[in-house]
């Protein structure tokens, strides 16, 4: 697997809150699935698996201003789901899209350009997103605490990732600062609506999910 070296305002608002959707897009790892490779390790079915985020706003008038989501695709990955069981994913950074329905399309075009774009996430110099985890700690409430490393805009920094199975998927949640990661929250009309540094991306609508894995005969 490869590695590294997801009411309205005035105009203007809901393109910048576009792009703080962009800004969060990096933070969280995706679902699991597929064919095994080994006895253990099974390849993620990336036809299959897709991140979602959702990115919260805050600011004075941040009630006028939408919440955003965008989709951020899988472009490799891999589960262990043995003993001692380990992920690692891979996000081709380029390929992340605004999904706004909120937006217009011209709009929702420039923030694609912006997220893409030096300011956000410069895909030119930082393609490949990763993550993997260092360690899955089972939790008595019946999930897992993942511990890994998470790698977007050329810097690592550890995150911790709560996972619960749920029905046919499993969700989970993450708390991270983009700042950490040398992206800097975003602002307009003199501060009044600006996306928030804390992130927590949350289970339910909206967030990511982490869907079971798929038996194959592969």
């Amino acid at each position: 697997m490869k590695m590294a070296t997801d009411g309205t305002g005035e105009p203007v608002t809901r393109v910048m809150g576009a792009q703080n959707v962009l800004l969060i897009a990096t933070l969280v790892c995706g679902p699991v699935l597929a064919a095994p490779s080994s006895a253990e390790d099974r390849v993620i079915d990336t036809q299959r698996s897709t991140l979602t985020v959702r990115v919260f706003k805050s600011g004075l008038f941040r009630a006028f201003a939408d919440d955003h989501v965008i989709q951020a695709p899988l472009a490799d990955g891999s589960l262990d789901d043995s003993a001692s069981p380990h992920i690692q994913i891979l996000i081709d950074a380029r390929r992340m899209r605004v999904l706004d329905p909120g937006l217009s399309a011209r709009d929702r075009e420039e923030a694609q350009a912006r997220m893409l774009g030096p300011e956000v996430l410069d895909v030119n110099r930082f393609q490949w997103i990763s993550f993997h985890s260092v360690a899955i700690q089972r939790l008595d409430a019946g999930g897992w605490l993942v511990r890994g490393e998470l790698e977007p805009h050329g810097q690592i920094h550890a995150m911790a990732v709560n996972v619960f199975p749920k029905n046919s998927h499993y969700t989970g949640s993450a708390t991270l600062r983009q700042s950490d990661f040398g992206i800097a929250p975003i602002s307009i009309a003199g501060g009044t609506v600006k996306v928030k540094d804390d992130i927590r991306p949350k289970s339910g609508k909206g967030s990511k999910q982490w869907i079971r894995p798929w038996t194959s005969s592969r």
